[in-house]
């Protein structure tokens, strides 16, 4: 797996909350030998952080969540809100409607009492936003390529990932 540290910027925008735009993508998602990258961008206050990587026989779905895992495990502060954006439908509804307490209670099986897919990411996706007092990271839904800024960064990065592994 890579994993790389992108530059820092600067950004005039002050705030008391932990921003992050998180997104993955995978070229040849339906084939083997596939080809993933996940890309996130942190903002605290005027600081930016990107962070981005790839991996190898992989799926859209999987990048998505390794983006918001890498994500939060950059946060060093418990003590602030933290809003996760994400053009995944699949990370935001699970975390808003609570899927995940659900697979955890039916022993990670899913309502057709199959196996969750990518439970190991969900396991530590979930074990994470544990560390955290209830209700300080919110998760928020975006519109992919629609001109978000950061989000389209997220993008970018996650591109690099896939990239970078050729």
């Amino acid at each position: 797996m890579l994993s790389h540290t992108a530059k820092k910027t600067k950004n005039t925008t002050k705030s008391d909350r932990i921003i992050i735009y998180c997104d993955g993508a995978c070229s040849g998602n339906q084939f083997l030998n596939n080809k993933g990258g996940w890309g996130v961008v942190l903002k605290y206050k005027d600081k930016i952080k990107e962070i981005y990587g790839g991996e190898l026989n992989t799926s859209n779905q999987r990048m998505e969540l390794t983006a918001c895992i890498k994500a939060i495990e950059q946060l060093k502060r418990k003590d602030l809100p933290i809003e996760i954006y994400s053009d995944s439908a699949y990370l935001v509804n699970c975390i808003q409607q609570q899927w995940y307490k659900k697979w955890q209670k039916n022993g990670w099986k899913n309502v057709n009492k199959k196996a969750v897919e990518n439970k190991d990411l969900w396991q530590r996706l979930v074990t994470l936003l544990e560390k955290y007092p209830p209700r300080r990271v919110s998760f928020h839904k975006v519109t992919g390529h629609q001109g978000i800024q950061l989000n389209e960064r997220a993008d970018t990065l996650a591109r690099l990932g896939i990239e970078e592994l050729s």
